[in-house]
Protein backbone atom coordinates (compact mmCIF):
# COMPACT_ATOMS: atom_id res chain seq x y z
CA UNK A 1 0.00 0.00 0.00
CA UNK A 2 1.38 3.55 -0.83
CA UNK A 3 -0.10 5.96 2.25
CA UNK A 4 0.81 9.40 3.50
CA UNK A 5 2.00 10.27 6.82
CA UNK A 6 0.33 13.30 8.28
CA UNK A 7 1.64 14.99 11.98
CA UNK A 8 0.48 17.89 13.93
CA UNK A 9 3.01 19.44 16.18
CA UNK A 10 1.64 21.27 19.57
CA UNK A 11 2.85 21.90 22.58
CA UNK A 12 1.96 19.16 24.25
CA UNK A 13 3.34 16.79 22.02
CA UNK A 14 2.81 15.41 18.76
CA UNK A 15 -0.10 13.61 16.80
CA UNK A 16 0.64 11.14 13.55
CA UNK A 17 -1.56 8.72 11.40
CA UNK A 18 -1.40 7.37 8.28
CA UNK A 19 -3.71 7.00 5.80
CA UNK A 20 -4.29 7.17 1.90
CA UNK A 21 -4.07 10.23 0.34
CA UNK A 22 -7.69 10.26 -0.91
CA UNK A 23 -8.91 9.07 2.17
CA UNK A 24 -8.04 10.91 5.25
CA UNK A 25 -11.31 11.34 6.42
CA UNK A 26 -11.58 7.49 7.11
CA UNK A 27 -10.23 5.44 10.18
CA UNK A 28 -6.65 5.48 9.67
CA UNK A 29 -4.33 2.94 8.94
CA UNK A 30 -2.46 3.65 11.95
CA UNK A 31 -2.24 6.71 14.25
CA UNK A 32 0.06 7.62 17.52
CA UNK A 33 0.09 10.24 19.77
CA UNK A 34 3.65 10.56 21.32
CA UNK A 35 3.35 13.11 24.37
CA UNK A 36 6.09 15.88 25.32
CA UNK A 37 8.38 14.49 28.17
CA UNK A 38 9.40 16.63 30.98
CA UNK A 39 12.57 18.64 29.57
CA UNK A 40 11.88 17.45 26.10
CA UNK A 41 11.00 19.21 23.32
CA UNK A 42 8.11 19.90 20.55
CA UNK A 43 10.67 18.68 17.85
CA UNK A 44 11.91 15.44 19.74
CA UNK A 45 8.19 14.40 19.75
CA UNK A 46 7.53 15.27 16.17
CA UNK A 47 10.52 13.17 15.04
CA UNK A 48 9.80 10.37 17.61
CA UNK A 49 6.36 10.35 16.21
CA UNK A 50 7.34 9.70 12.90
CA UNK A 51 10.31 7.63 13.42
CA UNK A 52 7.86 5.07 15.34
CA UNK A 53 4.86 4.80 12.35
CA UNK A 54 7.45 4.49 9.95
CA UNK A 55 9.41 1.61 11.76
CA UNK A 56 5.80 0.18 12.05
CA UNK A 57 4.91 0.51 8.18
CA UNK A 58 7.67 -1.26 7.40
CA UNK A 59 7.67 -4.10 9.60
CA UNK A 60 3.74 -4.65 7.56
CA UNK A 61 5.33 -3.97 4.37
CA UNK A 62 3.73 -0.86 3.62
CA UNK A 63 5.28 2.35 1.88
CA UNK A 64 5.30 5.95 3.22
CA UNK A 65 5.52 8.20 -0.32
CA UNK A 66 4.98 11.30 1.65
CA UNK A 67 5.10 13.04 5.14
CA UNK A 68 4.11 16.27 6.32
CA UNK A 69 4.28 18.23 9.43
CA UNK A 70 2.19 20.82 10.59
CA UNK A 71 3.48 23.86 12.23
CA UNK A 72 1.96 27.29 14.01
CA UNK A 73 5.04 29.52 13.97
CA UNK A 74 8.05 30.17 11.61
CA UNK A 75 9.98 29.63 15.05
CA UNK A 76 8.38 25.91 15.29
CA UNK A 77 8.71 24.96 11.68
CA UNK A 78 12.70 26.54 11.67
CA UNK A 79 13.13 24.30 15.26
CA UNK A 80 11.97 21.51 13.88
CA UNK A 81 13.71 21.76 10.25
CA UNK A 82 17.34 21.93 12.64
CA UNK A 83 16.26 19.37 14.77
CA UNK A 84 15.68 17.02 11.56
CA UNK A 85 18.85 17.77 9.57
CA UNK A 86 18.35 15.67 6.18
CA UNK A 87 15.53 14.42 7.22
CA UNK A 88 12.91 14.41 3.96
CA UNK A 89 9.36 15.52 5.22
CA UNK A 90 7.32 18.91 4.69
CA UNK A 91 6.94 21.42 6.67
CA UNK A 92 3.00 22.51 6.32
CA UNK A 93 1.29 26.06 8.23
CA UNK A 94 -1.26 24.26 10.44
CA UNK A 95 -3.90 26.47 9.77
CA UNK A 96 -3.77 25.51 6.28
CA UNK A 97 -4.01 22.22 7.01
CA UNK A 98 -7.21 22.71 8.75
CA UNK A 99 -8.69 24.60 6.44
CA UNK A 100 -7.84 22.25 3.49
CA UNK A 101 -9.07 19.16 5.46
CA UNK A 102 -12.37 21.24 6.90
CA UNK A 103 -13.24 21.59 2.80
CA UNK A 104 -12.32 18.62 1.48
CA UNK A 105 -14.74 16.77 4.40
CA UNK A 106 -17.66 18.81 3.30
CA UNK A 107 -17.58 19.85 6.86
CA UNK A 108 -17.71 24.22 6.44
CA UNK A 109 -20.96 25.26 4.88
CA UNK A 110 -21.12 27.57 1.85
CA UNK A 111 -19.39 30.52 3.17
CA UNK A 112 -16.50 33.12 2.27
CA UNK A 113 -14.59 32.69 5.40
CA UNK A 114 -14.56 30.79 8.94
CA UNK A 115 -13.28 31.46 12.20
CA UNK A 116 -10.84 28.48 12.95
CA UNK A 117 -10.76 27.97 16.84
CA UNK A 118 -8.14 25.85 18.27
CA UNK A 119 -8.03 25.32 21.56
CA UNK A 120 -5.30 22.79 23.06
CA UNK A 121 -3.26 22.13 26.28
CA UNK A 122 -1.12 25.51 25.68
CA UNK A 123 -3.25 28.17 24.71
CA UNK A 124 -5.98 29.15 22.05
CA UNK A 125 -5.44 30.03 18.96
CA UNK A 126 -8.46 31.60 16.93
CA UNK A 127 -7.34 32.45 12.96
CA UNK A 128 -9.94 34.27 10.47
CA UNK A 129 -9.39 32.43 7.46
CA UNK A 130 -10.44 33.36 3.50
CA UNK A 131 -11.96 30.02 2.40
CA UNK A 132 -12.26 31.02 -1.14
CA UNK A 133 -8.25 32.01 -1.44
CA UNK A 134 -6.88 30.12 1.62
CA UNK A 135 -5.29 33.23 3.01
CA UNK A 136 -5.15 34.17 6.62
CA UNK A 137 -7.40 37.46 7.63
CA UNK A 138 -6.04 37.46 11.15
CA UNK A 139 -5.12 35.43 13.73
CA UNK A 140 -4.31 35.61 17.50
CA UNK A 141 -3.05 33.85 20.38
CA UNK A 142 -3.99 33.68 24.07
CA UNK A 143 -2.41 32.09 27.04
CA UNK A 144 -5.14 32.95 29.47
CA UNK A 145 -7.36 29.76 28.71
CA UNK A 146 -5.74 26.27 27.85
CA UNK A 147 -6.33 22.48 28.31
CA UNK A 148 -3.60 22.67 30.94
CA UNK A 149 -5.11 25.64 33.15
CA UNK A 150 -8.34 24.00 33.25
CA UNK A 151 -6.64 20.52 34.66
CA UNK A 152 -5.02 23.17 36.93
CA UNK A 153 -8.47 24.59 38.29
CA UNK A 154 -9.64 21.09 38.12
CA UNK A 155 -7.17 19.69 41.00
CA UNK A 156 -7.34 23.31 42.69
CA UNK A 157 -11.48 21.90 42.50
CA UNK A 158 -10.53 18.68 43.82
CA UNK A 159 -8.01 19.44 46.75
CA UNK A 160 -10.41 21.92 48.24
CA UNK A 161 -12.50 18.47 48.62
CA UNK A 162 -9.31 16.67 50.40
CA UNK A 163 -8.40 14.54 47.30
CA UNK A 164 -4.81 15.20 45.87
CA UNK A 165 -4.56 14.13 42.07
CA UNK A 166 -1.60 14.36 39.77
CA UNK A 167 -1.49 16.05 36.27
CA UNK A 168 -1.95 13.12 34.21
CA UNK A 169 -5.10 11.97 36.46
CA UNK A 170 -6.65 15.38 36.30
CA UNK A 171 -6.56 15.09 32.74
CA UNK A 172 -7.95 12.12 32.24
CA UNK A 173 -10.58 13.44 34.40
CA UNK A 174 -11.78 16.09 31.89
CA UNK A 175 -11.31 13.69 28.99
CA UNK A 176 -14.10 11.53 30.65
CA UNK A 177 -16.21 14.49 31.60
CA UNK A 178 -16.15 15.32 27.22
CA UNK A 179 -17.81 11.40 27.18
CA UNK A 180 -19.66 11.28 30.20
CA UNK A 181 -21.51 13.76 32.68
CA UNK A 182 -20.35 12.83 35.97
CA UNK A 183 -16.86 11.22 37.05
CA UNK A 184 -15.65 10.15 40.24
CA UNK A 185 -11.86 11.07 41.31
CA UNK A 186 -10.00 9.21 43.97
CA UNK A 187 -7.06 9.86 46.28
CA UNK A 188 -4.94 6.75 46.32
CA UNK A 189 -2.88 7.82 49.62
CA UNK A 190 -5.98 8.73 51.85
CA UNK A 191 -8.93 7.20 49.97
CA UNK A 192 -11.27 10.07 49.77
CA UNK A 193 -13.11 10.67 47.00
CA UNK A 194 -15.33 13.81 45.22
CA UNK A 195 -17.29 14.00 42.53
CA UNK A 196 -17.07 15.86 39.36
CA UNK A 197 -19.58 17.06 36.59
CA UNK A 198 -19.61 18.74 33.46
CA UNK A 199 -21.27 21.78 35.02
CA UNK A 200 -18.08 21.92 37.17
CA UNK A 201 -16.20 21.80 34.42
CA UNK A 202 -18.23 24.66 32.49
CA UNK A 203 -18.17 26.64 35.73
CA UNK A 204 -14.08 26.85 35.55
CA UNK A 205 -14.30 27.29 32.03
CA UNK A 206 -17.02 30.42 31.91
CA UNK A 207 -14.49 33.39 32.26
CA UNK A 208 -12.26 31.62 29.65
CA UNK A 209 -15.41 31.43 26.94
CA UNK A 210 -16.24 34.95 27.63
CA UNK A 211 -12.66 36.28 27.35
CA UNK A 212 -12.11 34.10 23.69
CA UNK A 213 -15.52 35.49 22.73
CA UNK A 214 -14.35 38.91 22.87
CA UNK A 215 -11.25 37.38 20.88
CA UNK A 216 -13.76 36.30 18.31
CA UNK A 217 -16.01 39.91 18.10
CA UNK A 218 -12.36 41.35 17.95
CA UNK A 219 -11.00 39.76 14.95
CA UNK A 220 -14.10 40.08 13.11
CA UNK A 221 -13.69 44.09 13.78
CA UNK A 222 -10.19 43.78 12.97
CA UNK A 223 -10.90 42.21 9.11
CA UNK A 224 -14.52 43.87 8.86
CA UNK A 225 -15.52 40.28 7.43
CA UNK A 226 -18.49 38.39 8.61
CA UNK A 227 -17.23 34.73 9.27
CA UNK A 228 -19.79 32.08 8.15
CA UNK A 229 -18.58 29.46 10.84
CA UNK A 230 -17.14 28.85 13.72
CA UNK A 231 -14.81 26.06 13.49
CA UNK A 232 -13.83 24.41 16.91
CA UNK A 233 -10.48 22.61 16.45
CA UNK A 234 -8.36 20.75 19.94
CA UNK A 235 -8.89 18.19 22.06
CA UNK A 236 -10.54 20.57 24.90
CA UNK A 237 -13.24 21.31 22.60
CA UNK A 238 -14.55 17.49 22.58
CA UNK A 239 -16.40 18.58 25.72
CA UNK A 240 -20.12 19.21 24.92
CA UNK A 241 -21.24 21.89 27.49
CA UNK A 242 -18.29 23.91 26.33
CA UNK A 243 -19.35 23.67 22.55
CA UNK A 244 -23.33 24.64 23.60
CA UNK A 245 -21.80 28.04 25.32
CA UNK A 246 -19.42 29.10 22.63
CA UNK A 247 -22.15 28.57 19.76
CA UNK A 248 -24.34 30.69 22.42
CA UNK A 249 -21.97 33.00 22.99
CA UNK A 250 -20.57 33.93 19.77
CA UNK A 251 -24.07 33.34 17.66
CA UNK A 252 -21.91 31.68 14.68
CA UNK A 253 -22.86 28.15 12.97
CA UNK A 254 -20.54 25.65 14.70
CA UNK A 255 -18.11 23.10 12.69
CA UNK A 256 -17.14 20.33 14.73
CA UNK A 257 -14.62 17.18 13.52
CA UNK A 258 -15.48 14.18 15.83
CA UNK A 259 -12.05 14.17 16.56
CA UNK A 260 -11.13 17.85 16.40
CA UNK A 261 -7.33 16.91 17.49
CA UNK A 262 -6.62 15.00 14.63
CA UNK A 263 -7.86 17.78 11.73
CA UNK A 264 -3.89 19.45 11.60
CA UNK A 265 -2.95 15.74 11.01
CA UNK A 266 -5.54 14.77 8.44
CA UNK A 267 -5.13 18.38 6.43
CA UNK A 268 -0.98 17.49 6.40
CA UNK A 269 -2.11 14.27 4.38
CA UNK A 270 -4.16 15.99 1.90
CA UNK A 271 -1.58 18.98 1.27
CA UNK A 272 1.43 16.15 1.14
CA UNK A 273 0.08 14.28 -1.13
CA UNK A 274 -0.59 17.21 -3.21
CA UNK A 275 3.09 18.97 -3.28
CA UNK A 276 5.16 16.16 -1.13
CA UNK A 277 8.15 17.93 -1.72
CA UNK A 278 7.11 21.79 -1.19
CA UNK A 279 7.53 23.64 1.94
CA UNK A 280 3.96 25.45 2.18
CA UNK A 281 3.17 29.00 3.87
CA UNK A 282 -0.16 30.18 3.85
CA UNK A 283 -0.37 33.67 2.69
CA UNK A 284 -1.06 36.11 5.94
CA UNK A 285 -2.89 39.19 5.70
CA UNK A 286 -2.15 40.16 9.45
CA UNK A 287 -1.34 38.15 12.65
CA UNK A 288 -0.55 38.73 17.08
CA UNK A 289 0.20 37.40 20.10
CA UNK A 290 -1.38 38.60 23.10
CA UNK A 291 -1.94 37.39 26.36
CA UNK A 292 -4.68 39.92 27.83
CA UNK A 293 -8.47 39.73 26.40
CA UNK A 294 -9.13 43.37 24.97
CA UNK A 295 -11.47 45.65 26.91
CA UNK A 296 -15.02 45.40 26.50
CA UNK A 297 -17.99 47.51 27.79
CA UNK A 298 -20.68 44.67 28.72
CA UNK A 299 -20.48 44.14 32.27
CA UNK A 300 -20.69 40.71 32.18
CA UNK A 301 -17.95 40.70 29.92
CA UNK A 302 -15.83 42.65 32.31
CA UNK A 303 -16.85 40.59 35.60
CA UNK A 304 -15.52 37.52 33.50
CA UNK A 305 -12.30 39.05 32.63
CA UNK A 306 -11.90 39.71 36.28
CA UNK A 307 -12.39 36.16 37.26
CA UNK A 308 -10.23 35.12 34.74
CA UNK A 309 -7.11 37.30 35.80
CA UNK A 310 -8.38 35.86 39.61
CA UNK A 311 -8.15 32.57 38.02
CA UNK A 312 -5.38 32.97 35.64
CA UNK A 313 -2.90 33.73 38.79
CA UNK A 314 -3.87 30.28 40.42
CA UNK A 315 -3.54 28.15 37.34
CA UNK A 316 0.07 30.06 37.14
CA UNK A 317 0.84 29.05 39.91
CA UNK A 318 -0.04 25.30 39.81
CA UNK A 319 1.53 25.09 36.66
CA UNK A 320 4.75 26.72 38.02
CA UNK A 321 4.99 24.37 40.75
CA UNK A 322 4.60 20.94 38.35
CA UNK A 323 6.81 22.09 35.87
CA UNK A 324 9.55 22.59 38.62
CA UNK A 325 8.49 19.17 40.08
CA UNK A 326 8.50 17.56 36.73
CA UNK A 327 12.16 18.39 36.38
CA UNK A 328 15.08 16.79 38.55
CA UNK A 329 18.13 19.03 38.41
CA UNK A 330 20.03 16.53 36.39
CA UNK A 331 17.25 16.96 33.34
CA UNK A 332 17.81 20.66 33.68
CA UNK A 333 16.07 22.62 30.78
CA UNK A 334 18.60 22.97 28.19
CA UNK A 335 17.67 22.38 24.67
CA UNK A 336 17.89 18.99 22.66
CA UNK A 337 19.03 18.19 19.44
CA UNK A 338 18.47 14.49 17.18
CA UNK A 339 21.14 12.92 16.37
CA UNK A 340 20.05 9.79 13.78
CA UNK A 341 21.63 6.19 14.66
CA UNK A 342 20.31 3.70 12.32
CA UNK A 343 17.68 5.86 11.15
CA UNK A 344 16.00 6.52 14.71
CA UNK A 345 16.52 9.74 16.87
CA UNK A 346 18.48 9.86 19.76
CA UNK A 347 18.69 13.08 21.79
CA UNK A 348 21.83 14.65 23.43
CA UNK A 349 21.74 17.67 24.95
CA UNK A 350 23.16 20.58 23.33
Amino acid sequence: MVLILGVSAGAGGARALLTHSDQPHMPPVDRIRVSRRAGGSVEESVLTAIHRMRAAAAERDEYISGTAVTCRSELQADAIRAAAGQADFAIVDEPLAQLRYLRFSGLLPATDSVMLYDLGSSGLTITHADCRTETILASKRSTALSGNGYDALLRWQLARSGVSADAHATREHRESLSRTRVVTAADADTGGRAVLTRSDLAALCEAGLHHSASFVRLLIEETGVQPGALALLGGCTRNPSLRADLAQLIGLPIVYDPEPEYVSARGAVLLCARRPSARLRMPRRGAAVIGVPPRQGRRKLLAAVAVTATLGGTVAGLLSNENTSARSPEQGTAPTTAHFIDGAPHWKPN
